[in-house]
């Protein structure tokens, strides 16, 4: 802990002697060495030297803050590829009811088809909001479901009675299941949308 707290203050001073300021000051202040060597200073050279390194320094331009670079959409949806390939490895080691696990696997296989190389990622990397829906439902949504739907049935089978667990797994697969088809769905229309506007401005040329 102590050696953290020495790097800050360290990095700070290290980071000055480095800094746009510290430079100018310094030049203007090798200057004022110049003037004393030369006798124009007199017995003022010391202030002298500190004023005119302290002139250079507050006209130096300041320091220009680094742009933060962010992952681009192609790095965003590799990551995404990844955690869905988590998510099978996860969702073949549990234990699922048929219907629900024939479900899953449906809806993981159209997750991996939108995240194939190639048309579908193309498509997403447009569609900010489609790529945050689908990282969503991958890492939170799915997990969630397959995990909630084993913890209530360990308790059902204690204390039997109530809505099936199974019966809820079903109902929210068949949700994501929707959510999936309408995101696919809307990106099938706009690229539908796509080619009916490249055919108008072919016709409409071909009038001209």
């Amino acid at each position: 802990m102590a050696t953290n707290r020495a790097s800050g203050p360290l990095a700070r001073v290290l980071g000055y002697l480095e800094s746009r300021k510290n430079l100018a000051g310094s030049a203007c202040g090798l200057a004022g060495l110049a003037l004393t060597l030369a006798g124009v200073a007199g017995t003022y050279w010391p202030v002298v030297i500190a004023g005119l390194y302290g002139a250079g320094a507050l006209v130096a331009s300041p320091e220009r803050a680094s742009v933060p670079v962010f992952p681009g959409t192609a790095e965003q949806l590799g990551v995404v590829r990844e955690d869905l390939a988590r998510l099978r490895e996860y969702a073949a080691e549990v234990e699922l009811p048929p219907a629900a696990e024939g479900r899953l696997g449906g809806l993981l296989d159209l997750y991996g088809a939108l995240l194939e190389p190639g048309w579908g990622t193309e498509a997403l990397a447009t569609e900010p909001d489609a790529v945050h829906a689908l990282s969503r439902a991958i890492r939170l949504d799915v997990p969630e479901c397959v995990d909630t739907y084993n913890r209530t049935r360990w308790w059902n089978r204690l204390t039997p009675g109530g809505e099936s667990p199974e019966r809820h797994l079903e109902r929210q697969l068949s949700v994501l299941s929707e959510e999936a088809e309408r995101l696919t769905a809307g990106l099938q229309d706009r690229e539908a949308r796509r080619q009916q506007t490249h055919t108008a401005y072919l016709e409409e040329r071909g009038r001209s």
